[in-house]
C-alpha cells in the first residue's frame, strides 16, 4: 500500500489516474532484451556496397565508432548543464569520457589488423567522396571540449578572438584545410556535402557550447579545484588521448593500407592525410594551459605512447 500511494501521488502530479495506468499492465507484454536494445534494428543497419566480405568489418567498425562518440557527448553534456560543478564530479565524468577514448584508440586494430588490404583497396573505390573526416558527432565533441580558438587553424588564430562572427571562426577551423583544394581555395565535394548537411545544427551547437565547453567549464572554478591534481590529471589525460593517442592510431592505420601499393593513394574524400592527420600538424590541443612548455613544444611527436601523471603542479 505504501508503494501504491508513492505511485498515486506520482500519477496525480502529472495529471493521471494511475488506476488507469495499472489496468494497461494487465495486457502488457513482458519487456525481453531483444526489444530492449532494439536488437533486430541494430543488426540490419550494415548495408555493404560491395561482394568484399571484410566491408562489413569496416561498416560496424564505424557504428560502433559512433555509438561511442553518442555516449561521450552524453557525459559532456551533464557537465555543460550542471549548474553546481563539483570537483569531483568533473573528474568522474572525465574519467568516463576518457576510458571511451581509451576504447577507440586502442580499437583501431580492429580494422588495422581485421581487413584485407586487396579487399579494402576493392571496396573504398565506392566510397568517393565519402570519409571520416563527416562524422558530425565526433565534431561536436571538439566543440563541446574546447574554446573556438583552439579548433581554429594555426595560420589564423592571430586574427580570430571571442568577437568573430561564428561562421568566420568556422571557416577557419583546422579541420577545413583538408577540405579545400590548396591551389584555388576551393571546397571540395567532401567538404561541401558535409556542410550542407550540417552547417546549421554546428552553427547552432557552437554558439552553445562556446560558454559551457569543458575548458571553460574548468576555468570557471574555483582556484583551488582548477589545482586539483586529480583533475588535472583527468583533463589532461583526456586531452592526450583524444588528439594523440586516437589521432596517431587513425593515421597508422590509414598508412598500413594507403601506403600498402607502390604509391600512396589519397583518402576517398582527397584530403593530404599523411599531413593532415599527425597531430603535429593539427596542433589541436583542448586544454593549452594544463601542458608545460616542452609538451606543448613537442606535441605529437614525444610522448605518443603516454603522457606523464602528474604527481605536483609545475606552474
Amino acid at each position: 500500500m505504501d508503494i501504491y500511494q508513492q505511485l498515486e501521488d506520482k500519477f496525480k502530479g502529472i495529471g493521471q489516474d494511475l488506476n488507469v495506468h495499472l489496468e494497461g499492465l494487465l495486457y502488457a507484454k513482458p519487456i525481453t532484451y531483444w526489444d530492449y536494445i532494439h536488437t533486430d534494428a541494430l543488426l540490419n543497419l550494415q548495408i555493404p556496397r560491395t561482394d568484399q566480405p571484410d566491408e562489413m568489418v569496416f561498416i560496424m567498425y564505424h557504428q560502433i565508432n559512433e555509438l561511442l562518440f553518442k555516449m561521450i557527448l552524453w557525459e559532456i553534456e551533464q557537465v555543460a548543464s550542471a549548474e553546481t560543478l563539483a570537483t569531483d564530479f568533473f573528474a568522474t565524468k572525465l574519467d568516463r569520457i576518457s576510458r571511451y577514448f581509451d576504447m577507440l584508440a586502442s580499437s583501431f586494430n580492429i580494422m588495422g589488423e581485421g581487413m584485407g588490404v586487396d579487399q579494402y583497396l576493392k571496396f573504398r573505390n565506392t566510397l568517393t567522396p565519402a570519409s571520416g573526416f563527416q562524422s558530425f558527432q565526433y565534431r561536436l565533441i571538439e566543440f563541446a571540449s574546447t574554446e573556438l580558438i583552439n579548433l581554429i587553424d594555426f595560420r589564423f588564430r592571430a586574427t580570430i578572438d571571442r568577437n568573430t562572427p561564428f561562421q568566420h571562426a568556422f571557416d577557419h577551423l583546422y579541420w577545413q584545410a583538408a577540405g579545400k583544394n590548396h591551389e584555388t581555395g576551393e571546397k571540395t565535394t567532401l567538404l561541401r556535402l558535409f556542410e550542407e548537411r550540417y552547417m546549421e545544427e554546428f552553427l547552432t551547437f557552437m554558439k552553445r557550447y562556446n560558454t559551457l565547453n569543458l575548458w571553460t567549464r574548468f576555468k570557471s572554478l574555483p582556484e583551488a579545484d582548477r589545482r586539483d591534481l586529480k583533475l588535472v590529471n583527468s583533463m589532461r589525460h583526456y586531452d592526450h588521448t583524444v588528439n594523440v593517442l586516437w589521432v596517431m592510431a587513425h593515421y597508422h592505420a590509414a598508412a598500413k593500407y594507403l601506403n600498402s601499393g607502390d604509391k600512396p593513394v589519397e583518402a576517398t574524400g582527397g584530403s593530404p592525410w599523411q599531413k593532415y592527420m599527425h597531430p603535429r600538424y593539427q596542433r589541436r590541443i583542448f586544454f593549452p594551459e594544463l601542458w608545460t612548455a616542452d609538451e606543448l613544444e613537442n606535441w605529437g611527436l614525444t610522448n605518443l605512447e603516454k603522457h606523464e601523471v602528474l604527481t605536483t603542479l609545475p606552474w
